[in-house]
């Protein structure tokens, strides 16, 4: 069976450097906030290209602790709406409810998964206070006009990346654009740690110091309470592990795209919809990050079991749209058909920077021979 993400392969690459910095850890006797943690801070910032860097304990945490750090800037308040794709998985939701702000679903964009400049624009009321966006599958948003809307209605923006490490536009890397990102390091993330984590990235200092003290307790001086806050650190261990991990994510990045670019341009089948084409994939393999390669078709469980059968696993990535979750009732009765048609028909191939070029191959041969 070809997986669809081997995650012991691509950890066993660095095996030896991994060992190296868990035992510098073990060895230092400090495991909560310290070197490790304020090294990684400062390198994945400057990976990203931004001034700041806050470890939080998770990616849900990561876009939480940034709304919730608005709130208590005065920048955002109860009951404000916030921007949203309807395609989103459930955390980036999540994370606007459990502040008290209203999420506002708005349609993406079909061909790239994401929201475009003018749905955002048609969807604002005068209750709009920010925009998430959520840079789906490892492709940024168009980033460009979102930002220039947002700057000229006095908007915030906060980049969901936790597909996206790596992911360029322009020349700018996800974490970057907004005014503040979320990452997670999920073990399945581009980036990922060997256990939960997550950071926040922005250029603005009174954030950054804030989100810092709401994930300590709501502390920044010890057994000093400034905010009532929740305990959301990034530990000096999954730290010192995401070190050694960043320094191979440009090379990892690559050879995603590499297999994005075979997958494009080799699996020729009328009944498979390609998330890029082969003629206009070269600007898309520059920026997309290719966390997954989701393709699209009207007979889903067909291909799956196809692809199956040839010893090739998949997943859908999402099998239900947020307003159709039980968790959110408020929504039983909208209807979102963009969204709701991408969830009954996407299927995530196999990707991963440890794929052989036999099982790229294997993939692609599979592919072309399912008939609708």
């Amino acid at each position: 069976m070809i997986p669809f993400l081997d995650l012991k392969s691509i950890n066993s690459q660095y095996r030896e450097a991994l060992v190296e910095a868990a035992t510098r850890v073990i060895d230092s006797g400090w495991y909560i906030q310290g070197a490790e943690l304020s090294a990684f801070e400062h390198e994945f910032a400057d990976y990203c290209g931004t001034n700041h860097c806050v470890g939080v304990a998770n990616g849900l945490d990561a876009l939480t602790l940034t709304l919730r750090a608005w709130k208590e800037m005065g920048k955002i308040k109860e009951g404000d709406e916030v921007i949203v794709p309807s395609n989103t998985y459930i955390a980036s939701i999540l994370a606007i409810t459990e502040n008290g702000l209203k999420p506002l679903l708005v349609e993406p964009d079909e061909s790239t998964f994401n929201l475009s400049t003018e749905s955002i624009e048609a969807a604002l009321t005068a209750n709009t206070k920010a925009i998430l966006i959520v840079h789906l599958y490892g492709q940024l948003a168009p980033m460009p006009g979102i930002i220039s809307l947002a700057n000229r209605l006095g908007l915030l923006v906060l980049e969901d990346a936790a597909q996206a490490h790596g992911a360029t536009l322009d020349g700018r890397k996800a974490g970057s654009w907004g005014h503040a990102a979320g990452f997670s390091f999920y073990p399945g993330k581009n980036l990922g740690a060997l256990g939960d984590a997550g950071a926040v990235t922005t250029n603005d200092e009174e954030l950054a110091q804030t989100i810092r003290a709401l994930g300590n307790y709501g502390s920044r001086k010890k057994y000093e309470n400034l905010y009532q806050g929740v305990n959301s650190r990034l530990d000096e261990m999954q730290a010192a592990l995401l070190r050694v991990k960043l320094r191979n994510l440009g090379e990892d990045t690559l050879r995603r795209r590499e297999i994005a670019r075979n997958y494009a341009q080799h699996i020729d089948n009328a009944a498979i919809k390609h998330p890029i084409s082969p003629q206009s994939s070269i600007s898309v393999l520059e920026s997309h990050a290719f966390h997954l390669y989701v393709v699209r078709t009207e007979k889903r469980e067909d291909l799956q079991a196809h692809l199956n059968k040839a010893g090739i696993q998949t997943l859908i990535h999402y099998p239900i749209p947020p307003h159709k979750q039980q968790a959110f009732t408020m929504w039983e009765h909208h209807h979102y058909p963009i969204s709701e048609a991408i969830h009954q028909k996407v299927l995530s191939l196999p990707m991963s920077p440890v794929m052989t070029e036999s099982q790229v191959r294997a993939v692609i041969e599979a592919a072309n021979s399912f008939q609708k």
